[in-house]
């Protein structure tokens, strides 16, 4: 490849990108010819992401959690890319804390956002130089529960919720660099969450007491059921990040977009219906009450 060539390759960063939706984003898009960097949470993720793509992803073992380790990811890619600049950060990385609020332990919800929202922070901020010298563009994983906080799943909601207000925020702000921020608002994926998920259902599950067990057991073994089928049936890797590809590439870049057609279909009920409308709707959601 000439250095001509090299010096207008289009760069993206990704968080999450050992495995799932991240995986296979990294892999498309530096088929596409994107030069990808990445964080992961095992060597035996980033060995296998060098080989899939044949040397075409550079991933870093890194706990977005820990500021060492971002600071120090996001000083490696930088001066990777010199005054180029990052083109593209893709937020990907999350974490689900399924549960009643009652039961689940404070602990357990705070590491909830320090993943999804302290985390997903650090990172933008830390690559903020890096998108100013591109005018690039972020691009934040979320979820529909956002918008729609579904019930036993407050932790996760909540924090999906909190940077929906944040890219509202970091929007109008960095509008005058020329960075654009894309909100996804993601549906079911049966991106290798569907088992990760069913396993978290099942360590709250266990966890409970048997007074909370009364409370909760037989509701919360049915919300588990509904959204372990949900998750199973939802986009695959290949499909959900085919649709997040488009809004990396999109010009103008979208402000909100939904991944998935439960995605859409839920958000023009959330924008259509009450507010008694939408609670009978997550009680049917979670098969607390018939539809």
């Amino acid at each position: 490849m000439s250095d001509t060539t090299e010096l207008h390759q289009p760069s993206v960063a990704i968080t999450g990108a050992g495995s799932g939706l991240g995986r296979a984003l990294a892999i498309k898009l530096a088929a596409k010819g994107y030069r990808v960097f990445g964080t992961a949470r095992s060597e035996q993720h980033v060995a296998d992401l060098l080989e899939v793509s044949s040397g075409k992803v550079t991933l870093t073992l890194a706990d977005i959690t820990d500021q060492r380790a971002v600071t120090a990811w996001v000083n490696k890619v930088s001066e990777e890319l010199g005054e180029r600049g990052l083109d593209v950060l893709i937020n990907n990385a999350g974490t689900l804390t399924p549960g009643p609020l009652e039961v689940i332990p404070l602990d357990d919800i705070r590491r909830e956002f320090e993943v999804n929202v302290f985390g997903g922070l650090a990172v933008i901020n830390g690559f903020l130089p890096a998108l100013r010298k591109s005018r690039g563009r972020i691009v934040q994983i979320g979820a529909v529960t956002g918008p729609f906080p579904a019930p036993f799943d407050g932790p996760s909601s909540a924090s999906k919720a909190a940077f929906e207000a944040l890219a509202d925020v970091y929007r109008a702000e960095l509008k005058p660099f020329g960075i654009a921020f894309v909100m996804v608002q993601a549906g079911n994926m049966a991106t290798g969450g569907p088992a990760k998920t069913a396993a978290a259902l099942k360590r709250t599950a266990d966890s409970m007491t048997a007074e909370q067990r009364a409370l909760y057991g037989d509701v919360f073994a049915k919300f588990s059921d509904v959204l372990n089928a949900m998750q199973s049936a939802g986009l695959s890797a290949e499909a959900s990040a085919d649709r997040v590809i488009e809004l990396v590439e999109q010009v103008p870049a979208p402000i909100r977009a939904a991944l998935g057609d439960d995605a859409e279909q839920l958000l023009r009920l959330v924008r259509e219906q009450s507010d008694a409308e939408l609670d009978a709707l997550r009680l049917q959601l979670i098969g607390a009450v018939d539809a």
